[in-house]
């Protein structure tokens, strides 16, 4: 799999640009502001239906414009597909597939597995729960046709018995649990989610040891999964059991919504303890395993990004990182200002050089 042609129009600063992309490797340098981290942000737009730069849709739209929008064409085992996007300040997201709109950004993004390493990625380590979910969920979407369905009805019962808990207040428990329909179906689905979870769990433990061991042979390392409930109790009886605190917050504290992931090496707390320079090498890791993952179970390779890498890892780490990407069959798009901070990339044979200055992409 992998990107042959990439097209913004009014997308950042970008009026407009067209560019086709080397199937393995892809350098993109220019000074900060030219642009080169708006080509990753619009390609994860496509793999995620989100930017990686701001929760506000509008902010990509250029300046000069109502409308911002991106296009790629990319092949998988002789088959070309086209995927787009659009922002509207007026009409909001538009996906499209082959030419036709979809409002259901979960077809586009499940058509293209795509990774990200930048220099905020030790927010998976040291940020909200939230982002650790979503990275155990990245796989088990991309491998699990099931999770996703599951996934969004477990997410519909949470917001509806949600919406029941506030109706009531935390003295009428017993009549809340006559009227909680929500209850059965809500633990099912949040005992199932939680099992595709820890069996990917488990997979990821052992291709991150591997790699880990690599750079830090004398050390342990190993992800350990908080469900989002009492150890050894149906999260049934959880929901039961908390349900005079639920009708006072107003919202469900147990299940899978809750559920955290701590990184543990050498029985310590990794966001404790590492460096910030370990933190990055444990989050490369952390995303490498990931591919090699997907890769191992579905036979898919996946686009990865890597923006500024040069102020995150060091030369050796840098180098060796891109080339364990490439091994997995992944496309490829690295950042930096400088070409002299990659002095190994002229060592590759099969690479594009890109140039971004004065809105522009050119290749060299």
């Amino acid at each position: 799999m992998h990107i042959t042609q990439i097209r913004l129009t009014n997308f950042r600063n970008f009026s407009a640009a067209d560019f086709s992309p080397h199937p393995k490797l892809n350098f993109i340098y220019g000074t900060n502001g030219a642009g080169k981290s708006s080509i990753l942000e619009a390609i994860h737009v496509l793999g995620f239906g989100r930017s990686f730069r701001t929760s506000k849709s509008d902010n990509f739209i250029n300046q000069q414009s109502q409308l911002a929008s991106g296009y790629c064409q990319f092949e998988n085992e002789g088959q070309l597909t086209k995927l787009g996007f659009s922002r509207s300040i007026k009409e909001g997201n538009t996906f499209s597939i082959n030419g036709e709109k979809t409002k259901r950004i979960i077809d586009v993004v499940r058509l293209l597995p795509v990774q990200i390493f930048t220099p905020q990625s030790s927010d998976l380590i040291l940020g909200a729960p939230l982002g650790r979910r979503r990275y155990i969920d990245w796989l088990v979407f991309h491998v699990e046709q099931q999770f996703q369905f599951k996934n969004s009805r477990y997410q519909n019962c949470l917001n509806q018995r949600n919406a029941l808990l506030k109706q009531f207040d935390y003295k009428q428990a017993e009549q809340f649990s006559l009227q909680d329909v929500w209850l059965n179906q809500l633990a099912d689905l949040g005992e199932s989610i939680t099992s595709y979870r820890e069996s990917y769990i488990s997979l990821l433990n052992g291709e991150i040891s591997a790699l880990y061991k690599q750079f830090y042979p004398e050390l342990n390392i190993v992800l350990r999964y908080n469900t989002g409930w009492e150890k050894n109790v149906p999260l049934k009886d959880s929901l039961k059991k908390r349900i005079e605190r639920d009708l006072f917050r107003g919202s469900t504290s147990s299940g899978p919504h809750k559920a955290d992931i701590q990184f543990i090496v050498d029985g310590k707390n990794a966001a404790e303890f590492l460096s910030r320079g370990q933190l990055r090498l444990l989050v490369s890791i952390l995303l490498l395993a990931e591919v090699i993952l997907l890769r191992n179970l579905t036979n898919k390779p996946c686009i990865f990004l890597i923006d500024d890498i040069s102020a995150e890892l060091d030369e050796v780490t840098r180098e060796k990182f891109i080339a364990t990407v490439l091994e997995q069959n992944a496309q490829v798009f690295v950042t930096a200002i400088e070409k002299s901070q990659l002095p190994f990339i002229q060592d590759y044979n099969n690479k594009k050089v890109f140039h971004v200055k004065h809105d522009h992409v050119i290749e060299e």
